[in-house]
C-alpha cells in the first residue's frame, strides 16, 4: 500500500451538483457487514508496542524515547501506581503533546507573570521549567489529542469503532490475565487499514466504497473555515501555534500567491525535525523549506513517494480517499475543488482553492453509522479542543500571547514581534526546558541509562 502511486479523475461540475445527505447500502448488506465486525477481536489489530515512562520522568527523556523508540506514543505511568496498581496509567504523550509543550516552550515569555485563572497545567509546567525539569506527566496530553483509553481484552472491532469515530485517536488493549497489564495498542489508522482489507474481500462494502465522497455525510467536505492552512513563507514555529490552536495534527502548506496546495506539516513532522536539531533556529525556518528537509528522506529506504500528495477532489472515490490515507500515512488530507497536472518536482500537485478536508476519523464514523453505533459526532473532541483554546486565550491581555487569534490562522500568518527577529526572545526558553533533548547525540545514550526509566511490554 505504502509504495503505490495513486491516480484519480475528476470532473468540473462541483457547482452543478446538489449533494444529497448521504448514500446509505442495503439494510441487508449493512446487517452482513455488522455481523461480521462483532467476531472480530480489537486484540488482533494491535499495531504498536507499549512502552511506559514514570511520570517523574523528564520531557527532555520523553522526547528521546519517543524518537529512539520509534513509536507513536508513550504510556505514562500513574504517580501512585505502586498504590493503586488497577490504574497503572494516567495518560500518553505523543508528538501532538511535543508540539504544545514545544509552543508553549517557545512562546512562554509573553504570558504575564501574575496567576492565571483556569491555567493551572501552564503554571505548573512554567513553574518546573524554571525550576530546570519538567516531568512528563505534566504535559501527558497536553495538545487534548490523546486522551487514554483502556479496551478488555474480548473487546471486538465494533467497540474500537465506536472509540475511534469519536475522535480518539488509539487505546491500550488489555491482558487477558489481568485488567492491570497490557498487551498493546491500537490505532485509528490501523482499524482503517482494517477495512480497506475488509473491502477487498467484499465486493458489497468495496461498491459502497465506490461513492464519490461528495455524496456522503462528511463533515468538512466543503467546510472552507475548517481547513488550518499557513503559506510557504510562514515559520515552523507559526505552524506549531496553528496546531496547537485549532487542536489538529497537520496544518496544509499553501503557495504564497495563489493558494495551491503544496504539501502538509504535521506534529509528527515537528517532534522528529525539530527536537532533535542542533540549533533553534529551526523555529524560524520557512515552511517551503522545512518540507523539503521532511520529503528528502521520503523513498530512500522504503520505496515511498517522494513528494506524497495530501488533497483529494469531490469526486474522488472514498475507496481512493482511504487509500490516500493510508499511502501518505497522513491522519487528514485536504479537498481541492480543481485539478491540475501534477508538477514534475512533486511539489505544487494541484491548482485552485482548498475546500475541506476528510479525516480518518471522518470516515470512521460513517462505518460506526453503519454498525449503528449512537451518538456518533466526529466533530465533538476537535471542537472542545478550540473552545478549550479560545477559553484559554480569553485570560490573556490584548498583545502578545501564547496563542495567535485563529482569525488570523487560517490561509496566512500575521507575523508577530516574536518571529520578526533573527533570534527570536523566547526560543532559548527550549534550551533551558529541554535542556539538551535538542542535541542529536542523546539518542545514543547508553542502554543502561535508559533501563532504569523505560519498561517495555512486548505484544
Amino acid at each position: 500500500m505504502a509504495n503505490k502511486r495513486l491516480s484519480q479523475t475528476t470532473t468540473d461540475n462541483w457547482g452543478e451538483i446538489q449533494l444529497p445527505t448521504s448514500i446509505t447500502p442495503f439494510e441487508e448488506d449493512a446487517e452482513d457487514w455488522l455481523t461480521t465486525w462483532k467476531t472480530v477481536l480489537a486484540r488482533d489489530l494491535i499495531d504498536s508496542r507499549i512502552v511506559s515512562v514514570d511520570a517523574e520522568t523528564s520531557v527532555e527523556d520523553a522526547c528521546d524515547l519517543l524518537l529512539a523508540e520509534s513509536i507513536p506514543c508513550l504510556a505514562v505511568k500513574s504517580l501512585d501506581s505502586r498504590h493503586n496498581p488497577s490504574i497503572p496509567y494516567l495518560g500518553l504523550f505523543d508528538y501532538a503533546d511535543v508540539n504544545a509543550f514545544l509552543t508553549l516552550a517557545a512562546t512562554r515569555h509573553t504570558l504575564p507573570p501574575e496567576d492565571l485563572p483556569g491555567r493551572s497545567r501552564v503554571n505548573e509546567i512554567i513553574a518546573a521549567a524554571k525550576a530546570g525539569r519538567v516531568p512528563v506527566h505534566l504535559v501527558s496530553n497536553l495538545s487534548e489529542k490523546n486522551p487514554i483509553e483502556i479496551l478488555p481484552h474480548n473487546a471486538t472491532l465494533v467497540v474500537l469503532l465506536s472509540i475511534f469515530a469519536r475522535g480518539t485517536h488509539r487505546t491500550l488493549i488489555q491482558s487477558a490475565e489481568k485488567a492491570d497489564e497490557f498487551i498493546g495498542i491500537v490505532s485509528d489508522h490501523r482499524l482503517l487499514s482494517w477495512f480497506d482489507s475488509y473491502a477487498r474481500e467484499t465486493p458489497a462494502f468495496m461498491k459502497y466504497l465506490s461513492n464519490p465522497i461528495q455524496f456522503l455525510s462528511l463533515p468538512s467536505i466543503n467546510l472552507r473555515d475548517t481547513i488550518v492552512s499557513a503559506p510557504s513563507s510562514a515559520s515552523v514555529l507559526d505552524a506549531m501555534k496553528m496546531m496547537s490552536e485549532e487542536g489538529v495534527s497537520s496544518v496544509a502548506v499553501v503557495e504564497e500567491n495563489n493558494g495551491t496546495l503544496l504539501s502538509a506539516v504535521s506534529v509528527t513532522d515537528i517532534g522528529k525535525i525539530v527536537v532533535p536539531s542542533q540549533s533553534n533556529q529551526i523555529l524560524t525556518t520557512p515552511l517551503l523549506q522545512f518540507i523539503a528537509q521532511i520529503k528528502e528522506p521520503d523513498g530512500s529506504t522504503d520505496g515511498v513517494d517522494k513528494y506524497p500528495v495530501y488533497s483529494v477532489f469531490p469526486s474522488s472515490l472514498l475507496s481512493y480517499t482511504v487509500e490516500k490515507l493510508l499511502a501518505t500515512n497522513a491522519h487528514r488530507v485536504f479537498v481541492t475543488r480543481e485539478s491540475g497536472p501534477a508538477s514534475p518536482t512533486g511539489l505544487s500537485v494541484f491548482s485552485g482553492n482548498l475546500s475541506g478536508i476528510v479525516s480518518i476519523v471522518d470516515i470512521l464514523s460513517l462505518f460506526a453509522r453503519l454498525a449503528k453505533v449512537p451518538d456518533i459526532d466526529p466533530t465533538r473532541m476537535q471542537r472542545h479542543r478550540r473552545a478549550s483554546s479560545a477559553s484559554s486565550q480569553s485570560s490573556f491581555p490584548d498583545g502578545d500571547t501564547i496563542f495567535r487569534s485563529r482569525s488570523n490562522s487560517r490561509a496566512s500568518v500575521t507575523r508577530s514581534p516574536l518571529l520578526g527577529a533573527s533570534s527570536p526572545p523566547g526560543i532559548p526558553v527550549l534550551d533551558s526546558v529541554l535542556g539538551s533533548s535538542l542535541d542529536p547525540t542523546n539518542l545514543q545514550r547508553k542502554e543502561s541509562r535508559k533501563g532504569t526509566r523505560v519498561k517495555k511490554d512486548s505484544i
